[in-house]
């Protein structure tokens, strides 16, 4: 039996575990098949610390290789589904592969990024597909038959692994975050731990606990919001895509008790019509937590005239999991504050000369884990260093100030980055890419405010000589081109939505951009500038 899961696979085998579009698995057939999986990929060969590459939706699968990992002591690397071959190939061969699980939507993306993964010839030897049974020439084993060809019987000696989530970088590439959760070896005793911990935090419902995901479950937090519920006996319903009407019925309809949400989807319910609200109960909600971006303070107040007093903040990331929480009572109090540190977590506001400084004034903001644990750039200890004060002392890349009572506020973001959707947006990847199109000659992209999104992706265009034109006509054309351009390169959520063509970009005598005089006029009148 796989340990994590013994408690409630004794307590009640018969009880749904795990709920997706295709229906629920028991807590006894969860098990059956977590067991079946880890038998079957060590037969492959996978070795403890193996990575294996997971681009799949929220679907039973995605947890069953999750907690496959936590007990075969691999590390699992959740892709985003949104990216396109050259994006997936780069992962493969960053964290080198060695196992790619594909679920029955992004077979053939697999394959193409396969074919484009000049840095590992054969790519990764463990090819599994959901669904894949009647195309054997895409060289991926069916993944039913693979649990098949497991043992559920064998003991399983349980190793620790976890999940390394790439975020997008800075400098053109995503990066690998090494941290606590992505440990391996030793026995699975610290996921009590850290499942227990993270579910107290997140308020899990004591009893009867469903937790709904209807966000990416490759995204760290979605992951946490559903394997930290599911360790302590949580049922996880899925949703794979996003539909306002459809949440209030999910909850509803499983008598949800916990819910994470983006702002983006907090602005979508409070638009659904009189008619679809006026049918949703809601009676079963404990606690509604948010974050990822931030949240007009007209969309919290409205969701908490909705739903009650339930609604809490956090702030965090990747790198440093939850750093603050507050309460809907806090935030009335203090609204715009993201809350105070948890429990473990110390906030430091940093001026310019390194130095910490007092409350009520705004600086760079670092936070030390007090349990003393830290992350790593994977392949990139320049980037490391780069994020970190000193050893255990790190940032998001955030501005900030705390006030005379503990409380956060954020001001702004010392890196260049979009947040739309809750998704990390980092321009330098798409000025990368357009930078090498030929009718480019210079190219700056921010963000600008987004009613629905917080933000979408803005590109301000320098043609190069040989392209510059000035009928409309013309510049549609080249607008056209460059939109293709993006759209073979990167995700659809990367591509700008607006363009706009200049003459020449501001840059100083050094050639820096100052993007701030672009994107500056966009923000004014805002109530936030990030």
């Amino acid at each position: 039996m796989a340990n994590l899961l013994t408690p409630h696979v004794t307590a009640r085998p018969h009880e749904p575990a795990v709920v997706d579009d295709r229906g629920s698995l028991t807590w006894a057939e969860l098990n059956d098949r977590v067991n079946r999986l880890i038998s079957a990929l060590r037969a492959r060969g996978l070795a403890e610390g193996d990575r294996i590459a997971v681009i799949a939706g929220n679907q039973r699968e995605t947890i069953e290789v999750g907690l496959a990992c936590m007990h075969g002591g691999w590390i699992m690397v959740p892709v985003n589904w949104h990216w396109v071959a050259p994006e997936l190939a780069y992962v493969l061969s960053d964290c080198d592969a060695a196992a790619l699980i594909a679920g029955q939507q992004w077979t053939q993306v697999a394959v193409d990024a396969l074919e484009l993964d000049a840095a590992r010839s054969t790519g990764p030897a463990v090819r599994i597909a959901v669904g894949a049974a009647s195309d054997r020439s895409s060289g991926f084993d069916d993944y039913d038959e693979v649990l098949a060809s497991g043992s559920a019987e064998e003991p399983i000696e349980p190793t620790r692994g976890g999940p390394m989530f790439y975020t997008s970088g800075t400098t053109g590439h995503p990066k690998g975050v090494r941290g606590v959760l992505a440990e391996t070896g030793g026995g699975t005793e610290m996921w009590q731990l850290i499942g227990a911990s993270i579910a107290q935090t997140l308020e899990v419902a004591a009893e009867q606990p469903v937790q709904l995901v209807c966000g990416p479950a490759y995204h760290s937090a979605q992951w946490v919001n559903a394997m930290a519920p599911l360790l302590v006996g949580a049922t996880i319903v899925l949703q794979h895509r996003f539909d306002a009407a459809d949440l209030l019925r999910l909850i509803d309809e499983y008598r949800v008790t916990n819910v994470h949400l983006v702002p983006a989807q907090m602005v979508r319910l409070l638009r659904l019509d009189d008619a679809t609200r006026d049918t949703f109960d809601g009676s079963s909600l404990r606690a509604v937590f948010h974050g990822a971006a931030p949240c007009p303070e007209s969309v919290k107040r409205a969701l908490i005239d909705w739903w009650g007093p339930i609604i809490t903040e956090y702030y965090g990331g990747t790198e440093g999991g939850f750093i603050s929480t507050i309460s809907a009572s806090e935030w009335l109090e203090r609204p715009g504050s993201v809350g105070r540190p948890t429990s473990v977590i110390e906030v430091l506001v940093v001026g310019p000369d390194g130095q910490q400084l007092p409350a009520g004034e705004i600086g760079d903001l670092y936070f030390r884990s007090l349990l003393g644990s830290d992350f790593r750039y994977h392949n990139a200890p320049e980037k490391t260093a780069a994020a970190h004060l000193e050893a255990g002392v790190a940032t998001l890349g955030d501005i900030g100030s705390l006030d005379e009572d503990g409380y956060l506020f954020l001001s702004d973001r010392r890196i260049d980055m979009i947040i739309s959707g809750g998704v990390n947006i980092y321009p330098a990847e798409i000025e990368s890419v357009l930078a090498a199109h030929d009718a480019v000659n210079d190219v700056a992209v921010f963000g600008i405010p987004d009613d629905d999104m917080g933000e979408r992706v803005m590109a301000v265009v320098e043609l190069a000589a040989a392209h510059r034109a000035d009928a409309e006509s013309d510049l549609a054309a080249i607008t056209a081109q460059l939109v293709e351009h993006c759209r073979t390169q990167l995700a659809g959520y990367k591509c700008p939505r607006e363009w706009t063509f200049s003459d020449g970009l501001p840059r100083n005598e050094v050639g820096k951009l100052a993007k701030r005089t672009l994107r500056d006029p966009y923000w004014t009148g805002e109530a936030r500038t990030m």
